[in-house]
């Protein structure tokens, strides 16, 4: 083995056995699937865990906890009104491609004593830290003003949410937060990526999964929806007009 193999070995060795002491995340959810039938309501989910060191002792540090639950991404048009002789209209608009179409954040305290706002922004620890993926060639004064408008909308819908004191610390090991997921949620993937941080460092991180999907009646109109969209819109269309018919028969009788 040359002497350039041999200091390449002793590097990564190094740097393993440096990873290996740094604290790890065991985390959980109390739902790893939330079925939405007819009449769903919403949920909540308790994200919970512990922080241990390599040798799965207690991690004798202080940390914070900071947990990011994200719903599927989806492209969106954002359109900016204008009122134009009294009349408002749509004028300039903004697109994104992957915008997180449910977001929440929670923290054991508010993020910007925790960390940065560089390391806010790579971790996206907040609502004003989404990475919204935005399209074309935009100004970014006007970027900026679209993407508080995307987080204010979907925030006064319950979509984008964040609690800066909703984690809580147990024993310096335990962790949980509890999350709501509104009625209007999209189906699909969710990520839950928790992280541990001290002295503005982000020391470990681990993602649980939760498969949000429609069941029963719900299930198979999105299906139809799907795979059979041209005989959905027939079905969908004859029952608007079967309905409007039988609807004017009992009125002219009345």
């Amino acid at each position: 083995m040359t002497r350039a193999l041999q200091a390449g070995f002793l590097l990564l060795a190094a740097l393993f056995l440096s990873a290996q002491r740094d604290a790890i995340l065991v985390p959980e959810v109390s739902q790893n699937e939330v079925q939405v039938r007819q009449g769903f309501t919403g949920t909540e989910l308790l994200l919970y865990g512990a922080i241990l060191d390599p040798a799965g002792r207690r991690a004798g540090a202080e940390y914070d906890i900071v947990v990011v639950l994200k719903g599927p991404t989806q492209p969106i048009r954002m359109r900016e009104k204008e009122r134009i002789l009294g009349i408002w209209m749509n004028a300039e608009s903004s697109d994104f491609r992957s915008a997180p179409s449910f977001f929440a954040v929670a923290a054991s305290r508010p993020v910007e004593e925790i960390v940065d706002e560089r390391t806010a922004a790579i971790y996206e620890l907040g609502t004003r830290f989404i990475q919204l993926s935005p399209s074309g060639q935009i100004d970014p004064v006007k970027q900026a003003r679209f993407a508080a408008g995307l987080v204010e909308q979907r925030e006064r819908k319950g979509l984008y949410k964040q609690n800066m004191k909703g984690v809580q610390i147990t024993e310096g090991v335990l962790y949980k937060a509890r999350i709501k997921l509104p009625s209007n949620v999209v189906t699909g993937r969710y990520t839950a990526e928790t992280f541990a941080i001290t002295n503005g460092r982000v020391i470990a991180s681990a993602i649980a999964d939760v498969e949000v999907k429609k069941v029963g009646f719900e299930r198979f109109v999105e299906i139809a929806a799907q795979n059979w969209s041209l005989v959905y819109g027939l079905v969908a269309v004859a029952l608007s007009i079967g309905m409007g018919f039988f609807a004017g028969r009992l009125f002219a009788r009345l």
